[in-house]
């Protein structure tokens, strides 16, 4: 299929998958009749996958070697049963599962490009789904069924399902088809699966506990690989990256990450959970070894150079220095920071590339801005279509491959251009009442100043980097955050 073709057959699977996974997390289901749906946008997804791709080369080599595929695809089930059954006889064991994966993404050859897939977090989903519907398939829920109470955050989990059945509804008329359908198999439906089974996990203190642990040691390890990279000037992943830095006359890290960018989200949003509990901390002990990390984090990510992240993390201490002392001291803080940023951005303005035009010193996200606002403009009702940025950019502003790019990297702009008034206002919607949900109660409640604290910096993080409902820690911290909501639970 080229590019702007768009399949009836597989336009409507699409819509289909994310009705059944939007129905799964948001509609009032029984529990045998959510466990149904889950299954279905479970297996729907893979199907509609191979049926966009069967023509491709990689798809071509698979068939040639029949023997081979099916050994692999016979030890990926293999697997995904074995995780079934141990999260069947270990609920709190998938939360855990979801955090070790969510960082380690796999290249995969799809529909003639080569994409980073979470390949070892959708095996996670995969296994949940199955351990938590078959029981209830079968019939035997019980009195301890997470289905007996409705999970609070009624209205974001709507908006949520309401945000992946838009973008698959309106990815039937985008220009670039093929892509939006693959974000709707790789990221949508398979992450709102994970936040269905992610709201009604029981967010004990030990699991909190132990998720966190974690994310420390995930993000101590990357750090780890990052400082080698920087002591050897030598990139592991990306060549993009690694061909960036030989031009450059600095040197940017991104450890097992394919970005530095999105290297840096994730060392940001572990450095929001360190220091919330390091600013509720009653031991001096605690005190001391959050420090510590904190500085041995601050360090990996100043390696990274990402801007974004610097102001992704900036944002999240705002917010928990507010939970925590009340907005007027944290926002005379920020404004000293601001400040300070100020005078020496006047005061050496090559070092942070004033003096080049805004187009350069913004790595060319100015231009891409800019032509986002006009591409919103020229279809402001609707939009362009899903995902279809990136080809009507390049048509629009007569961009070639290397100047095009998958988003404007500004969320906002991204969505107007691409879905219109209407997405647009689903998106700020579920932003606001995403926002409500997670800082009710976060005052009181370390975990939910954490969390609250970590989706802000996220969602500062996409005003200069995308990649929102893409990014699989967003619909985690939506899913933890609604779990430990105060409140009646149909809320």
């Amino acid at each position: 299929m080229s590019t702007g073709d768009v399949d009836p057959i597989l336009a409507v699977g699409a819509i289909l998958a994310a009705l059944l996974a939007g129905a799964a997390l948001a509609a009032p289901l029984r529990a045998r009749g959510r466990a149904a749906a889950m299954v279905l946008a479970l297996v729907l997804t893979p199907v509609l996958l191979l049926a966009e791709i069967w023509d491709s080369e990689q798809i071509e080599a698979l068939r040639d070697r029949p023997a081979v595929a099916l050994g692999a695809a016979g030890a990926g089930l293999v697997a995904v049963a074995l995780g079934a059954v141990l999260f069947a006889r270990r609920p709190g064991w998938l939360p855990v599962a979801v955090v070790l994966t969510v960082p380690f993404r796999i290249p995969i050859a799809a529909g003639g490009t080569t994409a980073s897939l979470l390949v070892p977090l959708y095996a996670v989903i995969a296994a949940g789904v199955l351990a938590y519907a078959v029981p209830r398939l079968a019939g035997r829920g019980g009195a301890d069924d997470p289905d007996a109470a409705e999970p609070a955050g009624r209205v974001l989990r709507l908006l949520l399902a309401g945000s992946i059945v838009l973008y698959a509804v309106q990815a039937a008329y985008s220009s670039d088809f093929e892509r939006a359908l693959q974000q709707v198999v790789f990221f949508y439906v398979p992450f709102a699966l994970l936040a269905t089974l992610l709201v009604r996990a029981a967010w004990t203190r030990e699991l909190l506990v132990r998720c966190l642990g974690v994310l420390c040691g995930l993000a101590v390890l990357f750090v780890a690989v990052g400082f080698v990279e920087y002591a050897t000037q030598t990139l592991l992943l990306n060549p993009k990256v690694i061909a960036s830095n030989q031009f450059e006359t600095y040197f940017r890290v991104n450890s097992l990450f394919f970005d530095p960018n999105i290297y840096g989200r994730f060392l940001a949003i572990v450095m929001l959970c360190v220091t919330a509990v390091m600013l509720h901390a009653r031991t001096p002990r605690t005190v001391a070894g959050a420090g510590v990390l904190l500085a041995y984090l601050w360090a990996g990510l100043v390696l990274t150079l990402s801007q974004s992240s610097f102001a992704a993390l900036l944002a999240g201490l705002v917010v928990l220095g507010a939970l925590r002392w009340g907005t007027r001291p944290a926002a005379l803080t920020a404004g000293a920071v601001v400040l300070a940023g100020a005078v020496v951005a006047i005061a050496a303005p090559g070092e942070v590339g004033l003096d080049r035009d805004a187009n350069d010193a913004t790595s060319g996200r100015w231009e891409l801005v800019k032509g986002g606002v006009r591409l919103a403009g020229d279809a402001p009702l609707a939009g362009h279509g899903s995902a279809s940025f990136r080809r009507e950019y390049r048509r629009a502003e007569n961009a070639s491959g290397e100047r095009a790019t998958n988003a404007s990297h500004t969320m906002p702009i991204t969505v107007a251009a691409e879905q219109g008034v209407a997405g647009l206002a689903v998106y700020l919607a579920l932003l606001a009442a995403a926002t409500a949900l997670l800082l009710r109660g976060a005052r009181t409640s370390v975990p939910r100043a954490a969390v609250a604290a970590a989706f802000v910096a996220l969602v500062v993080h996409t005003f200069v980097y995308a990649a929102f409902l893409e990014d699989p820690l967003a619909w985690v911290l939506l899913a933890a955050g609604i779990g430990l909501s105060p409140g009646p639970r149909s809320s």
